[in-house]
């Protein structure tokens, strides 16, 4: 027991996220097994996962270096489709599913850290709604461009295309694997939610590795006082630049894990209400927290299926629950309380900045 509390902050904050993930794959693989799980709330486990996982490399970006990015459906998007044509390309190659869903995940994340990399560079050097701004416009770009691409494959290899099915110019043989505004159909699902869970845990590591490093707190320090930080000798751009393509990455492999959910997928999936919705999950669960990340991202992800029975009124419902919520975190007793929760002698403390209010 003593070990236990004489461990650091961040190693105990670390603990309790990776047993609140594994207690909710224990719980329901106990429900599943005893026949208790609704179809539909199966059906919900890997994307409650991938927006957990995107929630996460939003925190990243929002809550860690401090910056306001509103494009990261665009990276889950990259992610998505670049999985599902990996993964249908390697089908005759790779007989297992489990393999395919790895590499397809790989190569989502490279392929979203890829464009973090090229949005990164030019952009990281503007600050606040600047920002915004421009990652914004490029989770458009990212849409528009999906919703004019055609890809294909035969013996010959991979076929692209801006234009039309066409002007692939496939052997007989062919297959179409992208289709403009249509996306990707006949798509095998190979995502499960044991895998989700692992991809989750690894993210968890990643994420938590760095944030403790000397690199996480050299971006938590641009982020609490960028004038102080530089004249440290800390290079600004290189920090920034870090914790955007990390999260682009993981965002990526999100993309790729939720895409092989489904048997299509289109664009429009990843518009903007998507990288809205995700920001949602970030400023409920509380910015900069990861354990709130992953609580807010789950129980908002099933609460409007646990709401289908209010008919109509759902979406209203789900609304005002999301306004009772942002008070109640902004409110500053509560904060305080919160902050006295297992801090021993600290009571009267709590009691008294909780009056000062």
């Amino acid at each position: 027991m003593d070990k236990i509390r004489n461990l650091k902050k961040s190693t105990k904050a670390a603990f309790l996220n990776y047993g609140i993930v594994l207690l909710f794959f224990i719980v329901v693989q106990i429900l599943a097994n005893g026949g208790h799980l609704t179809n539909s709330f199966k059906g919900q486990l890997i994307p409650i996962v991938s927006y957990v996982i995107m929630a996460l490399a939003l925190n990243l970006v929002v809550g860690i270096s401090g910056e306001l990015s509103l494009g990261h459906a665009g990276f889950m998007s990259v992610g998505a489709f670049s999985g599902v044509i990996a993964s249908m390309t390697m089908a005759g190659s790779v007989g297992n599913g489990g393999l395919r869903l790895l590499i397809a995940i790989v190569i989502g994340a490279l392929l979203a850290g890829l464009a973090g990399v090229i949005i990164g560079i030019p952009v990281l050097r503007l600050n606040g709604d600047y920002l915004a701004i421009v990652t914004l416009a490029f989770g458009e770009i990212i849409k528009n461009v999906m919703n004019c691409l055609y890809v294909g494959v035969d013996g010959a290899g991979l076929h692209m295309s801006f234009k039309d099915t066409a002007s692939l110019n496939m052997a007989a043989d062919g297959k179409v694997l992208i289709n403009g505004p249509m996306g990707a159909t006949g798509v095998t699902k190979l995502s499960t939610f044991t895998g989700g869970i692992l991809l989750l845990l690894v993210v968890l590591i990643v994420i938590q590795n760095l944030v403790n490093s000397r690199t996480g707190r050299a971006i938590m320090a641009i982020r609490d006082n960028r004038i102080a930080a530089e004249a440290s000798g800390v290079p600004i751009t290189k920090h920034k630049l870090i914790a955007f393509v990390t999260s682009a990455a993981i965002a990526g492999a999100a993309g790729a894990l939720y895409a092989l959910n489904y048997s299509t997928i289109a664009p429009k999936k990843f518009d903007f209400n998507t990288s809205i919705l995700i920001l949602v999950f970030v400023v409920l669960g509380g910015i900069g927290n990861m354990t709130g990340s992953i609580i807010a991202a789950a129980l908002l992800t099933v609460l409007p299926e646990l709401l289908r029975k209010f008919a109509d009124y759902r979406m209203l419902i789900y609304a005002i629950v999301l306004i009772l919520v942002m008070i109640a975190t902004n409110n500053e007793k509560v904060r305080v309380f919160m902050r006295g929760l297992g801090k021993k002698g600290k009571d009267a403390e709590v009691k008294e900045e909780a009056a000062n209010e």
